[in-house]
């Protein structure tokens, strides 16, 4: 019955002659077992006849799961992450479906799972780190699943509050935030919206045939959308380091180009810490070209250092 499981797990039409003879059963026995998974809770049609068959249809509530071991521990694992997440209610739900998987799990699983547990160091949700709705998370992920218009208020960064309806793409966790790229009817053009300022997710339950989206991909339309965002700091520095080396350092979050024997590093910021602290991790010759701001604070930082390091010798 399990191995029958495992194979309607994969959600396929699978004709009765043939799951008979992976199984290795007789048409009855198949038929028994059909009927014990029902009495679990799945739901599985059934087409009589020379031709018939059987489907695993999603049903309203969730059976018990076959897992092999390694997805045991990999959902488990999965669990302890989220309950530290910054997706509001998550946590509590995660710590209690954690417990459900953990009592369940024969003790060699459960060895592994704290063998995970007992050597992994991670932090809890980033602090300031704005807080996502659950509820929008999952509506806006069906949405995008099924290609279902949506309608809900969104609060600018302006603080003005304006309701949208959007044709759904994709969802992007970037940093410490969560976004929405979608492409807005009423503005007829593409837009990426910050999940924490959607309130009232509603799905109008008319589809649509998914448009060209103006980028490589979702990700890559969020960064370009973040790049051209006013700053209040446009950095720019040049550094004498390959550029391939710097960059590794920099990672999405500005442009490295070469310059010669060395490279510029063009960033828009609205707090000059992260430029420093990249600036100060590349252990390179410098030169702030902009803004003022910077090469103030590059020259407080090193001053306080050199403070530290008469002191300490």
């Amino acid at each position: 019955m399990l191995r029958l499981l495992s194979l309607l797990q994969t959600h396929r039409y699978w004709p009765g002659p043939e799951l008979s003879e992976r199984l290795e059963v007789s048409a009855r026995t198949l038929r028994r077992d059909v009927d014990r998974l029902r009495e679990l809770g799945y739901t599985v049609d059934a087409v009589r006849g020379a031709a018939g068959g059987y489907q695993l249809r999603a049903g309203g509530s969730l059976p018990p799961l076959l897992l092999e071991d390694e997805e045991a521990v990999a959902i488990a694992v999965g669990l302890r992450t989220a309950a530290t997440s910054a997706v509001s209610g998550t946590d509590d739900w995660s710590v209690q479906a954690l417990s459900k998987v953990l009592s369940l799990m024969p003790p060699r699983l459960r060895r592994q799972m704290d063998a995970v547990a007992s050597q992994t160091d991670s932090p809890g949700p980033w602090e300031g780190a704005p807080v996502v709705d659950a509820a929008v998370l999952t509506t806006l992920a069906q949405a995008c699943r099924d290609s279902e218009v949506l309608r809900f208020d969104y609060t600018a960064r302006e603080a003005e509050v304006t309701h949208r309806r959007v044709e759904p793409l994709r969802l992007v966790s970037l940093g410490r935030r969560w976004y929405l790229v979608a492409y807005d009817r009423d503005r007829a053009d593409w837009r990426s919206f910050r999940l924490d300022r959607i309130t009232a997710p509603e799905p109008t339950g008319q589809r649509f045939r998914a448009r060209d989206l103006p980028a490589e991909d979702a990700l890559a339309f969020v960064q370009q959308g973040i790049r051209r965002m006013p700053q209040r700091y446009a950095v720019r520095v040049r550094v004498a380091m390959a550029a391939d080396d710097l960059a590794a350092g920099v990672g999405r979050w500005g442009t490295v180009t070469e310059d010669g024997e060395g490279c510029v590093l063009e960033m828009n910021v609205d707090d000059l810490d992260w430029p420093v602290m990249v600036l100060a991790g590349s252990g390179a010759e410098l030169v702030v070209e902009s803004p003022p701001e910077l090469a103030e604070k590059v020259a407080e930082v090193g001053a306080r250092f050199s403070r530290v390091g008469r002191a300490a010798s």
